[in-house]
């Protein structure tokens, strides 16, 4: 079978191997439908800060359908549609125990610990799948565990009123403001150096956008206060300008992957009362956000970049890296549409 595989960083390749046999007890093996190319994969690639084993497949926002169970496995069967949670925990550590398998002290992410979706079939632990709606489309269903990330960020910021601020329209931030858009009663913002990608966020979603200026925020905010931001960007210097525009007694749900170091004065955050709230993965969201799909499929879809099939997956990366993206989410279909209904 064809898979993307990544040998180390800056080397990602598209080769043919070995298909996956009958899956291990507690194991299942799923004919991949589709898969998202996320921001953690292209750092990854850019850094191999994650790189535990090579090579690896990547991938870990996908779904599927079930061909196989293994020994054991009652919550799925074979033709169920699923997606999967991308948290590979160890059930043992006290944060596991404790329900917070995000925060396990072990944590690894599938596409890393296991091989992932960027690949035509893939097995994984039945434990880590959901099923879902068997009319589904499948481009919707594989945006179901960034939804979930997004929606702990989300939830982790304080119920205020007044404006939020969405700084960065990639995947998450753009699906940040979608779900705050349905959810926040009062003004969403949205900021993204990338024009195309932010007016398409604020067609989709009906948010305002801003740029990070004091001028331009004191505008959109002559109202209402700014108390709560989502910071999506990973950018320092983004970050720093947030920080320069927040009303006094904000909030910054901190979601975004950085690279370099925070060099701010802490006074900063104790005079000004400033929270930042870290957000990892999500906790107990994928299932609510597996629930939302449906009813959010149009503007899911309309939030779609491009796709593509697994030899384009190199291509997209470096696409993608260079900022060359005016929608959220790539999504790899392995079979094309007019194989399907």
């Amino acid at each position: 079978m064809k898979a993307a595989r990544l040998y180390g960083p800056g080397d990602l390749r598209v080769e043919d191997i070995a298909a996956p046999g009958i899956p291990d007890a507690g194991w299942v093996k799923l004919r991949v439908d589709a898969a998202g190319i996320c921001g953690s994969d292209l750092h990854n690639f850019r850094t191999g800060q994650w790189i535990s084993r090579s090579p690896s497949t990547a991938g870990h926002e996908l779904t599927g359908t079930v061909t196989a169970i293994g020994e054991g496995v009652d919550t799925v069967a074979v033709g169920d549609r699923v997606v999967a949670d991308s948290r590979f925990w160890c059930g043992d550590c006290a944060q596991c125990r404790a329900g917070k398998r995000h925060l396990c002290t072990s944590l690894g992410f599938v596409g890393e610990i296991c091989d992932g979706g960027f690949a035509e079939q893939a097995l994984l632990p039945a434990r880590l799948l959901h099923v879902i709606d068997a009319a589904l489309d499948e481009r919707v269903a594989a945006m179901a565990e960034p939804l979930a990330v997004a929606l702990h960020a989300v939830r982790r910021l304080p119920k205020t009123a007044g404006c939020v601020l969405v700084v960065g329209c990639g995947p998450i931030g753009g699906l940040a403001a979608l779900l705050l858009s349905r959810t926040f009663a009062g003004t969403v913002l949205v900021a993204d150096r990338n024009q195309g990608r932010c007016a398409r966020v604020a067609r989709v979603t009906g948010a305002t956008i801003v740029d990070l200026s004091r001028d331009a925020i004191a505008a959109a905010t002559a109202n209402a206060p700014l108390l709560a931001a989502v910071e999506a960007t990973g950018s320092i210097a983004a970050f720093n300008q947030l920080l320069g525009v927040l009303d006094s007694g904000g909030t910054v749900a901190m979601v975004g992957i950085f690279h370099g170091r925070l060099d701010i004065d802490p006074n900063t955050l104790v005079e000004r009362e400033i929270a930042l709230l870290g957000c990892h993965a999500f906790a107990d969201e994928l299932p609510d956000a597996v629930r939302m799909l449906g009813e959010l499929s149009e503007p899911l879809l309309a939030l779609i970049d491009r796709e593509i099939g697994l030899d384009d997956v190199p291509a997209a990366y470096e696409r993608l890296l260079a900022g060359q993206s005016d929608g959220l989410k790539t999504i790899i279909r392995m079979r094309q549409p007019a194989e399907h209904g």
